[in-house]
């Protein structure tokens, strides 16, 4: 049976590369975005199957809006993908409190809007399955973004205490922690602080080469994460494993090496 996805952020990217995939396979897609223009290829090529709806994910009561529009539409809500999101670039001193407020609005309280509205749909229908765009972003952190890693972290530990609050609704929560990838992120929807001179020699190593995906690449990775009985609570996407494992056995070195002091402060 065809199962009905609610996809922000549908417009380019991710976004609209997954929404492809479930259209292309026969299941219903709401695609969301802030300018609906920018859905008209897909209604163009879908036609019915597609629904679009303009959204801001920072407007809470618009979020719900939006999904109960989607459910009385298609008379079912199976898959939520809280892709919508931006990058700020700034080192933390460099962030002001309207900058910071802004990508937190979006990349995570945005997410939880839309979490919450579609809670209750699934716990009804005793099933769904909801994906948590995060980025490797949401497991390691480079220095410039700390606002948006702030964003993605808080996002992932907030999906996983969700996963264990839901299991049993039979409602399966996803981070997905794609690595670099040609979306025209950077270039498209970036945006930027106000550079501190102080932290010239910071900005010049903070723009690192990387090897960037094929977007198009993650359509099966995506059906196969919606597809599967049981879901991983997270997975990357992309050639970020060897990085990211690192990075993990540093962190539990340096626990270990620190061990005593942690168990003497127990008392």
């Amino acid at each position: 049976m065809a199962k009905t996805w609610f996809i922000t952020g549908s417009s380019r990217g991710f976004g609209r590369e997954w929404a492809g995939a479930a259209l292309e396979r026969g299941d219903h897609v709401v695609a969301t975005a802030r300018d609906i223009g920018q859905l008209t290829p897909l209604v163009e090529r879908y036609g019915d199957a597609v629904l679009p709806i303009q959204l801001d994910v920072t407007d809470r009561a618009a979020v719900h809006a939006a999904v109960q529009r989607a459910h009385a539409h298609f008379g079912s809500l199976d898959i939520a993908v809280n892709n919508a999101g931006y990058g700020h670039f700034g080192m933390v001193e460099e962030l002001d409190e309207d900058e910071l407020r802004a990508q937190l609005e979006t990349n995570f309280f945005g997410a939880v809007w839309v979490t919450q509205a579609v809670l209750p749909l699934m716990r009804s229908q005793g099933s769904g399955r909801i994906l948590q765009v995060t980025s490797e972003g949401g497991v390691r952190a480079f220095p410039g973004i700390g606002a948006y890693h702030a964003s993605k972290w808080a996002l992932e530990g907030l999906s996983e205490s969700l996963a264990q609050e839901v299991a049993a609704f039979g409602i399966h929560i996803t981070n997905v922690e794609p690595g670099p990838y040609a979306t025209d992120w950077l270039a498209r929807g970036a945006r930027h602080s106000e550079r501190n001179p102080d932290y010239a020699e910071v900005h010049s190593v903070t723009a690192p080469e990387f090897e960037v995906g094929d977007p198009r690449a993650t359509r099966a990775a995506i059906l196969q994460i919606v597809d599967a009985d049981k879901p991983p609570l997270r997975i990357l996407l992309g050639k970020s494993f060897t990085d990211v494992a690192d990075l993990y056995e540093e962190r539990l070195s340096t626990w270990r090496q620190w061990q005593p002091v942690s168990l003497a402060a127990f008392g």
